[in-house]
C-alpha cells in the first residue's frame, strides 16, 4: 500500500507494475486527489439527488415529466451549443462498447476504418483494477502512437473516451480516507496524462458521458471540465463530450443538459439498451410499465423509443449539437453467403434506416464486419458528413408518447415464461 499525504493507493496488479508506476506518478497522483477532493462532495450531492427524485416518484405514484422550471429555456429558440470539431463532424460509425483494457480489439479498432471509437471503461468493459489500468495504459500508448501498424492519432479513429457513470466506486484508492468515484478516477487519469497530445494533435479529448440523469449532473461534469482545462493549461472549451441519454428522466431534460455543456458538447446519444432498462429501474414497481420481451418488442419501432429518438435529433439539432443512435449489438457470421448473414445484414439494415430517416448523424457498432457496410448506407441515403440541417420541425413529442409501453397479450407473457 503506496501512501501520498491523504491518498492511499493499492500497489501494482499482478503483471502491471510497468503500466501502475507509468501512470500513477507522483505529479499525476497529486492532481488526482485535487480533482477528487474538489468535486468529491459534490458527486455525493449528486447520487443523494437520485436516491430522492426515485423515492419521490414512488411515494407519489408521480410520473416524470418535463418541469416548468425550464420551461423558458426549452422555448427559447435563440441560444445554441459551441460548433462541434472538426474531428467530429463526420460520427457515421463508432466501434461501442470497446474495452480498452482488451489490446488485440483495441489495435483492430484503431486499424479499422471506423470515425471513431467509444473507449469503454464503463460498462463494456469490467472495471477491474487491472482492466482500467491495462485500459488506461493502452490509450496512452494509441495517443503516443506506440502501437505498431496502428494510424497516428490524428489519423486514427477519434477516441471517444467513456469513464464509469457516477455510482461506480473505485476502491483501490482513498482519498482523505474515503474510496474515490470510479468516473473522477478514469477522467482524471485520462486527462493528466493525454489531455495536452490530444488537443495538440486536434483530436480531442473526446468524452461520452454515461447514465446522465438530469442536468444537474451535466453541469457538475462542466464544471470538472472548465476545473480540469485550468489545471493543465489547456485551451478553454477543449473537452468535448457527448452524453448519453440512457435515464427516461435525463430525456425530459435534454435541452437543459445540452444548455449546461454547451460550451463543451458534442452532441447527444441514443441508448436503446440502457434507456429501456431505466424504466425498469424508475418505474418497475408499477404494472404500466413492465416491458416485454425485449427481443421482440423493445426496438426502434416502438412509439416510446421513436420519440425518444425523434426528440433527441430535434433537440440536438435545434442547438447545432450531433445527434447519435443506437448500437448495433447483432454480430455478422462470417460466411457472406449464409443464409444467416444476409438476415442479419438485413435487420440491421432495416432498423438503422429507421435511425438515418429520423436524422440521426451516426450510430455505433459492435462487430467490426458492419462498419463499411453502414458507412455506404450513411453515403447512399445522406448528404455531408452529417445531418445537422435536418431540424425535425415536424416532430411533435408528448410524455404520453415517451412513457408508451409496447402492449403485448397476457397469453403471450405466460408461454413465454413457462417455456
Amino acid at each position: 500500500m503506496t501512501t501520498l499525504a491523504a491518498v492511499e493507493l493499492e500497489n501494482a496488479p499482478q503483471g502491471l507494475q510497468h503500466e501502475h508506476e507509468t501512470l500513477f506518478t507522483a505529479e499525476s497522483v497529486c492532481f488526482l486527489a485535487e480533482l477528487i477532493s474538489t468535486f468529491d462532495k459534490q458527486v455525493d450531492e449528486i447520487l443523494r439527488h437520485r436516491v430522492a427524485r426515485k423515492m419521490e416518484l414512488e411515494q407519489t405514484g408521480g410520473l416524470p415529466g418535463f418541469s416548468s422550471l425550464t420551461s423558458r429555456l426549452r422555448e427559447d429558440r435563440t441560444w445554441r451549443v459551441l460548433p462541434v470539431p472538426e474531428r467530429l463532424q463526420n460520427r457515421h460509425v463508432d466501434i461501442g462498447d470497446l474495452a480498452p483494457s482488451d489490446t488485440e480489439r483495441f489495435i483492430q479498432a484503431l486499424r479499422s476504418k471506423a470515425q471513431g471509437i467509444q473507449v469503454d471503461f464503463d460498462d463494456g468493459n469490467c472495471p477491474t483494477y487491472s482492466n482500467q489500468i491495462k485500459g488506461i495504459f493502452n490509450v496512452c500508448k494509441a495517443v503516443r502512437n506506440q502501437f505498431q501498424g496502428v494510424p497516428p492519432i490524428s489519423k486514427a479513429p477519434v477516441l471517444m473516451l467513456r469513464p464509469r457513470a457516477w455510482n461506480m466506486v473505485e476502491h483501490n484508492m482513498m482519498v482523505n480516507g474515503k474510496e474515490v468515484p470510479g468516473p473522477l478516477f478514469d477522467f482524471g487519469l485520462l486527462m493528466y496524462h493525454n489531455g495536452k497530445l490530444l488537443v495538440e494533435n486536434k483530436s480531442g479529448p473526446f468524452f461520452y458521458l454515461s447514465k446522465v440523469e438530469s442536468y444537474l449532473e451535466a453541469r457538475l461534469w462542466n464544471n470538472i471540465f472548465i476545473w480540469t482545462e485550468q489545471k493543465l493549461g489547456l485551451p478553454a472549451c477543449s473537452i468535448k463530450a457527448t452524453v448519453l441519454i440512457e435515464s427516461i428522466l435525463a430525456t425530459f431534460e435534454m435541452d437543459e443538459i445540452l444548455f449546461e455543456l454547451r460550451d463543451h458538447t458534442a452532441g447527444l446519444n441514443c441508448g436503446i439498451w440502457d434507456y429501456s432498462a431505466s424504466f425498469v429501474n424508475k418505474l418497475g414497481d408499477r404494472s404500466a410499465f413492465l416491458l416485454p420481451d425485449r427481443s421482440k418488442y423493445v426496438n426502434m419501432e416502438k412509439l416510446f423509443l421513436q420519440s425518444y429518438m425523434d426528440l433527441l435529433v430535434q433537440t440536438c439539432h435545434r442547438r447545432g449539437a450531433l445527434a447519435t443512435g443506437g448500437m448495433a449489438a447483432l454480430l455478422l457470421p462470417n460466411d457472406t453467403q449464409s443464409a444467416h448473414y444476409h438476415s442479419v445484414m438485413a435487420t440491421v439494415t432495416r432498423l438503422k434506416m429507421l435511425e438515418i430517416n429520423a436524422g440521426v448523424d451516426g450510430f455505433m457498432v459492435y462487430d467490426l464486419k458492419l462498419i463499411e457496410p453502414l458507412q455506404k448506407l450513411f453515403q447512399k441515403h445522406t448528404l455531408g458528413p452529417n445531418q445537422l440541417h435536418i431540424l425535425r420541425e415536424d416532430v411533435v413529442v408528448t410524455p404520453e408518447d415517451l412513457l408508451a409501453m409496447p402492449s403485448v397479450s397476457i397469453q403471450y407473457l405466460i408461454f413465454s415464461f413457462c417455456s
